[in-house]
Formats: C-alpha cells, structure tokens, sequence
C-alpha cells in the first residue's frame, strides 16, 4: 500500500518484460469511430501484447498500419481509411510480432447525407463518393424501390446509419433500411405521420430527425423509430405561422432552423424543451413568404424570400423573440424554392427573374448589398445551386442544367460555361444538383434523374452520360442523396396504388 503509482507502473513493466508471451492478458483492441467514410481518421487502441514489441494492423488480411506497444503492452495509433475503401464491413486486426497475440474488431465504411444537399452549407457535394464515376455510371440500374401512400414531391433523402429517410405528400415521414429487403418491393421500417402534405426534407443530427408539414409544425422524430413499431409518435413538435413547404429545415450546433409561410424563420432548440410542443428560440422577419431551405455557415443563417431577399441573420439570434437581419441582398424577382448555398465566402442562391446571384457572405459594411456577380440563364430558377471544385450548377425551369465559374467572370453578369440537357423529353429542373466523384446528378420533371460529366463535355452544350428513370411519373423534383455507391431520389408509380416511391439506383454489369 506503500507502492506510488510509478513504482507499480516499474514492477509491472519489469514483470511484463521478463513473463513469456503466454502469460499475458488476452489482446483487445477498440476503434473510435469504428464507422465512416473514407478518408476518415480512426483511432485504433490496443491492450495485452508484449512489451515494446511491434503491433501489425491489417484490414481484411492487407497490411494496414503498424504500432510499437508501451512497457505495459499497450499501443494507441491514428490511421485514414483508405481512399479507395468502398462500402461495406470490414475486419481491423492487430498482431503482435513477437507474441503472436491477436484481436480483431469491425470497421464500417460508409457515407451519412444527413440532409438536403448534405450539410449545413448546402453545397450539395459528396466528397467520399468513390464507387460510381465518369467511367461506370452507365451501368446504373434499379436495385429496389420503397412503398410510400403518395408521390414524394421535393422531398429529398437523408440517409444516416443505414437507413434512408423521405417525406410524402401522404403527409409521412418514412425510414427505409438503406440496402434495402432483397426484394424488389420494399416496405418502411417505419413511418411517422404529420397532419398534412410533407414536401420538406428531413434533417437528421443526434439521433433524431427533423422534417416540417404543410400542417404548419416542425416535427422531430426518433432517428431508429420507436421499438419495433411501425408507426411512431414524434418527440416534440414546433409550431410555426403557417406551412412548411419546400423550406427544409437546417441543423448546425444544437438549433434547427425552418422557413415557414407566414414570412419567418425559425430557430427552435434541437434538443427539444422538454415538452410535447416547443417554442422557437427566435424568429427572424421577412417581407415574403420563405420557402426557400435555409443554410448555415461560419456563424449566419441565409435563406430566400418570396420578397426577392436574400437575408443573413446571426445564427445565434439577437437576444430577442424577433430580429433583424444582419444585412439583405436584392434579387430582381421572387426566391421560392431555391435555397442558399455557401463556399469560400460566397453565398449563391437563384431567382425567378432568371439569374443565379453570388453575394459576399460576410455582407458588405451596409444593411442592403449588391450581387458580387449574378448569372444569366433562359428561366426562373427553382433550383438551389451546389457548388464543387470552382464551379457552381444549378438547374432552371428551361430544362437546362448551368454552370458558372465560382468566382465569376470579372463582370457583372456572366454567361454559362457549359448547359446540360436530357435526352429526349424536355421539362423543367427543380431538383437541386448533387456534386459526387466526377458526377453530377439533377432531376428533371420529365421523369429522369440526369446524370453528367462534372466537367462537361467539351462542348457547350452536353448531354446526360446516363438518366435514371422513374416508372409513370414525370415529376422528379427531389433532389437525389448519392452515397455508398447508391442514388436514392423520390418520386412516384402513378400505376401501381400506393404511388409513393424511393427510387435506389446502384451498378449492375
């Protein structure tokens, strides 16, 4: 009892060292995390080897990583998943060199898209997608579809920890597993159900998700459902002035934030209130109805307006139940469905009177700003723009999808790069593009998802490498979630009762 701690960690060192291999501890190793995407940093932690000696980490028998144990057999090390890695489970193994002892863990490798356009900036890239590219995209092909009561319009999926999640004009949030049941048909794991027409998004952190109902309430459901039962109560609801439409709710440290119909914003604590029913934080006052899904980004919350308003308010509010923004950016028209998205300090968003505006996001010293640059295309834009790689896309209701360069053009309005058409049936693009390993996805209201070479074609005017059907439906506005391998978007069967569907594309040869 006399023994410091430095005097046991000595005798057990001493005792270790000179003890054979045999009488050591069992071997035991943890990951944290032991799921992710891609290039993805996991700390790997291990106990019970011999003293100092080597550590090789292998991932399915491949040499992984190796690590030198301490004086007490124990070993802490960082690795990336490889680049490369694609989906699915994979076997972590650490042996010891001199002792032979051995343990084994599982790594997943998977991509979350845990809301509309994939985060909170809303610049709609998939940075981990590493199995569909340029060069196989023409082998997609249906895998299965999932069974909702109505057609999913606008709605876009969320997919986290294995499951998919989609709003219906049933009024229904649906969970879908996201490998599906192994039959072409696939039911949901459960359903949550609003009071009216769902065509917001869900917005999934923490282990719940967030979808707001033309029944003018933001819902928050368990994320995993409700024990096994398949249809769930939400865990709190936050009431707003009117309908949520295609105004998608954002999550970013701890608040939810949701446009509504009757000109406001809404920020309402994610964690709940520990209620049935939630009052919002704060509110942020608008001129126009704002249907347009909000993004979040170094501190600020943008969204449009049907008032032809871009506004910045502090994410954190302002100390008040109402207030003001911190500076609005004028449009020539009105911003309906199209959301904000933020990259490298510009805010981009597009308007009904045909042009895609870039705005300073840090404002402009002034309570109004004035576009940085603003592009021109042939149509009102529905379309939220999505921005990779110094380019921004974005669709419009001329059925062509645009490109611009991020930076603009060193003019104040600029012309396209290049344009991107179906093949075949024209309509207009609502669905916002998503950006994913050398592709870009879009819906169009002609019944396809469009897929392009993020680089164009060479020419000016480029058409689709491939385009993903829907069967007997033309309205295609959701936007697609393209992650692990699979492109998830919804839509409708108008022939087959019940219409709703979840379309998962994957590659087949």
């Amino acid at each position: 009892m006399f023994f410091t701690k430095s005097l046991y960690r000595i005798v057990r060192i001493f005792t270790l060292l000179f003890l054979p291999a045999s009488f050591c501890s069992a071997a035991s190793l943890s990951l944290s995390p032991d799921a992710g995407p891609p290039k993805s940093l996991v700390t790997l932690t291990g106990s019970g080897f011999m003293p100092l000696e080597t550590v090789d980490i292998l991932i399915n028998s491949k040499p992984f990583s190796k690590a030198t144990a301490d004086g007490l057999g124990d070993f802490t090390v960082e690795a990336r998943v490889p680049r490369l890695a694609q989906p699915g489970s994979y076997t972590v193994k650490a042996v010891g060199e001199t002792s032979g002892s051995t343990a084994q863990q599982t790594f997943d490798v998977a991509t979350d898209w845990p809301m509309f356009k994939g985060g909170p900036a809303r610049v709609g890239v998939n940075l981990a997608e590493n199995t569909i590219n340029p060069g196989n995209a023409i082998f997609l092909n249906p895998s299965w579809e999932g069974i909702m009561g109505d057609i999913v319009d606008y709605s876009s999926p969320a997919v986290v920890d294995g499951i998919v999640y989609v709003g219906s004009f049933d009024g229904r949030l649906y969970a879908f597993d996201a490998n599906g049941c192994e039959a072409e048909f696939c039911n949901p794991l459960w359903s949550g159900s609003t009071g009216n027409d769902i065509i917001s998004s869900p917005a999934v952190a923490n282990g719940v998700v967030f979808i707001g109902s033309a029944d003018h309430n933001l819902y928050a459901f368990a994320a995993n459902g409700c024990g096994g039962n398949s249809t769930c109560l939400p865990l709190w609801t936050g009431a707003t002035g009117s309908a949520i439409l295609q105004g998608s709710p954002v999550v970013a440290a701890g608040v939810v934030y949701v446009g509504s119909g009757d000109n406001k914003l809404y920020a309402f604590k994610a964690a709940g209130c520990g209620k049935s029913s939630c009052q919002p934080l704060w509110t942020g006052s608008t001129k126009g109805h704002v249907y347009s899904p909000p993004a979040v980004s170094a501190g600020v919350v943008y969204v449009g307006s049907t008032d032809g308003i871009l506004y910045a308010f502090d994410a954190k509010g302002c100390g008040k139940a109402s207030c003001a923004p911190l500076w609005t950016g004028k449009t020539g028209a009105m911003i309906s469905e199209s959301g904000p998205a933020v990259s490298h300090g510009v805010v981009y968003i597009g308007s009904f009177d045909r042009f895609l505006y870039a705005f300073d996001a840090t404002g402009c010293g002034k309570s109004t700003c004035q576009p940085l640059w603003k592009g021109e295309t042939m149509d009102a834009i529905e379309s939220s723009p999505s921005i990779a790689n110094g380019v921004v896309y974005v669709g419009s209701d001329d059925a062509a999808l645009y490109t611009f360069p991020a930076a603009g053009c060193g003019q104040d309005i600029c012309q396209p790069t290049w344009k991107g058409g179906a093949i075949g049936e024209q309509a207009a693009i609502v669905s916002a593009p998503t950006i994913a390993n050398g592709l870009v996805y879009v819906g169009e209201n002609d019944g396809n998802v469009l897929v392009f070479n993020a680089d164009g074609c060479g020419q000016f005017f480029c058409l689709t490498l491939t385009q993903l059907r829907a069967n007997n439906e033309q309205i295609v506005s959701s936007t697609p979630a393209v992650v692990n391998g699979t492109v998830y978007f919804g839509s409708a069967d108008q022939n087959n009762a019940p219409i709703g569907r979840l379309y998962v594309y994957k590659l087949f040869r």
